[in-house]
């Protein structure tokens, strides 16, 4: 599962489809909503005041895994109803706003599922207000669906855990690039932004082949559960690093970058223009 962000009055909401309906990180909630620093002291203050939601706490949140600048780790989520019951116990003049704003972010989510394709035209759509170009745009909207195939044959192959897609990412990654992704945030400067939407073209062409070529692997040697299937993507992702290797011999340019696409294709504009 791949996280996103939602923006509400400038404050990132981090969500992820989980059992198909968004889901939301209640810590982001709370900050969205009150000014505090420490969100998690001021739930736990927020379930003493409210015995009610103190006792129904385990069945409105889940822990699933977030994508965060040390990583992905597991964090506190709530979907729409839960974070609607949750909000009733925040005084917050933002509270109504963010509830029309959560009813119409829900709402879109069961648009797409009626409507999948409405999904992938908003991603674009969305991509393109940013500033992406169209042929970047296009090679983001592949990735997506090369990613989709592999976690789908990772879940018919006996490997569940989330942690265990972020480790098989990983060895992915690094045989890709020599970094794990969240040590490629880390050199691009990147905390909670997706390390995928500021790549290079480059960058987004041979994280596709390190994954098409792991589902490949995958499939031509039916691995099953976990350990094979880290052996397969420490090949696959080999075969997307040599092939980096041998471009960066020929051309004397390294494919890595710290810097992400929107940065360099502004200062190409900023050039042409002078």
């Amino acid at each position: 599962m791949e996280s996103h962000i939602a923006v509400f009055k400038g404050k990132g909401i981090r969500k992820m489809i989980h059992n198909n309906e968004w889901w939301f990180v209640v810590e982001d909630i709370v900050l969205a909503l009150i000014d505090s620093r420490d969100p998690k002291q001021y739930i736990q203050r927020m379930k003493q005041r409210d015995p009610e939601l103190g006792k129904g706490w385990v069945q409105i949140v889940h822990t699933l895994p977030i994508e965060t600048s040390g990583g992905t780790q597991n964090m506190l989520c709530a979907n729409t109803e839960g974070i609607f019951r949750i909000i009733q116990s925040i005084p917050s003049p933002k509270a109504e706003p963010f509830k029309r704003w959560l009813a119409k972010v829900g709402y879109e989510r069961v648009q797409e599922i009626e409507d999948p394709e409405l999904g992938t035209k908003r991603t674009r759509a969305l991509y393109k207000a940013k500033g992406y170009s169209d042929d970047w745009i296009e090679k983001r909207m592949r990735g997506i669906a090369v990613r989709a195939e592999l976690t789908e044959e990772w879940k018919n192959r006996e490997v569940g855990a989330e942690r265990e897609y972020a480790i098989l990412t990983a060895e992915i990654s690094k045989a890709t690039f020599g970094m794990t992704p969240s040590e490629y945030k880390d050199l691009k400067g990147l905390e909670r932004e997706n390390l995928r939407d500021h790549m290079t073209d480059l960058e987004l062409i041979f994280s596709m082949l390190g994954e098409a070529a792991t589902t490949e692997i995958t499939k031509t040697q039916d691995a099953q559960r976990f350990d094979e299937n880290r052996a397969a993507a420490k090949k696959g992702g080999r075969i997307a690093g040599d092939a980096r290797q041998e471009l960066e011999k020929e051309t004397k340019k390294k494919v890595v970058t710290s810097e992400n696409y929107l940065e360099i294709t502004q200062k190409d504009k900023k050039r042409l223009k002078k």
